[in-house]
């Protein structure tokens, strides 16, 4: 009998590739440079700094994940047209795939992925093209050399969700894709959901497990908002940005307070104050950690952020699988 398919959640977001599976979560942060073969000596006196991973596949070869930057010619393209299989969106699969597996072991069967993507490529007039492409671009065989060694994978299936769909499933699923009893009416009811990603900001409202189109929508004011608030002179690049913010080694104390203003200026714009009738407001991505002070204050005794808000869509998507499978069984 063959091995069943390895179920795996992913968020394609633009500031960390992030995947979830049975084994746990991994986060690969999203940067690329194209690699131009230049060799970094070791200098008497300086330390000198691990190299980035480097992917090279059928579109190129590239250094992927924190410092890759400063390994090559950076690669920063953040708008929708990532998402339908850019080199650099390949080059972040093949990454994080890498990682993953040098994390938890070599996957034994092929993969069927949820692939968590922004509302803004989810909708508009482009929506269904774009559907097709990720589904195009991600499903199939796969090959690749990670800093020399080769690697494959079959994706045997690929469905698409928003990324905010993902947060909300792990607020109400447990590690068995089983809902958890006391959150379980919540699904029931008006649950505002806040995705603050590195590329935009998203908000959806479901009741009675129906979005809300009305509540429903995105903003380009992630995290990279605040870096282009602090690199207003244009010295750095954002995955430069990214990485001292990362390490705390940037200055934001001038800059977060403008950016707080802009997020929650745009929540009010969009919800009022409808969201007193909320059941749970569930708040999300790595925004949410530079936020949290705010965002807890603002939503009072509503707001719910998860243990990892950085892994949870990806996690909520993992856990919508098992449920679905679960489901899929009982017929």
């Amino acid at each position: 009998m063959d091995n069943p398919l390895i179920s795996l959640g992913i968020d394609a977001g633009n500031g960390a590739f992030k995947l979830y599976g049975a084994s746990g979560g991994l986060e690969l942060v999203s940067q690329v440079a194209t690699a131009c073969g230049q060799k970094v000596l070791a200098t008497l006196g300086l330390r000198k700094q691990k190299a980035p991973l480097q992917v090279s596949n059928d579109r190129g070869s590239f250094y992927v994940g924190a410092g890759a930057h400063d390994y090559g010619r950076p690669v920063e393209n953040l708008d929708v047209e990532r998402f339908n299989g850019t080199p650099e969106m390949k080059a972040l699969l093949h990454g994080s795939l890498t990682r993953y597996q040098q994390r938890y072991g070599k996957f034994a069967s092929p993969l069927t992925i949820v692939v968590g993507l922004p509302n803004e490529v989810l909708t508009g007039n482009q929506a269904g093209q774009n559907l097709e492409s990720v589904k195009r671009w991600m499903r199939g065989s796969h090959a690749w050399t990670a800093d020399g060694e080769s690697y494959s994978m079959e994706i045997a299936d690929v469905k698409v969700a928003s990324q905010v769909t993902g947060g909300l499933f792990d607020y109400l699923l447990n590690a068995e894709g089983h809902f958890i009893p006391e959150r379980k009416g919540a699904f029931t009811h008006e649950v505002g959901v806040i995705s603050i990603g590195f590329g935009t900001v998203e908000l959806m409202v479901v009741n009675d497990r129906t979005p809300v189109p009305r509540f429903t929508t995105s903003s380009v004011s992630g995290v990279r908002r605040l870096l282009e608030l602090v690199n207003d002179q244009g010295s750095y690049s954002l995955g430069e940005l990214d990485t001292r913010l990362r390490a705390g080694h940037l200055d934001i104390s001038t800059d977060l307070p403008i950016w707080e203003s802009e997020v929650t200026g745009f929540v009010e714009k969009k919800w009022g104050k409808f969201w007193k009738r909320f059941s749970t407001v569930l708040i999300m991505g790595g925004g949410a950690i530079l936020l949290k002070d705010r965002l807890l204050y603002h939503f009072g005794g509503k707001a719910y952020i998860p243990d990892q808000p950085v892994q949870a869509i990806a996690r909520g998507l993992y856990r919508l699988t098992l449920l679905q499978q679960a489901r899929n069984k009982g017929k």
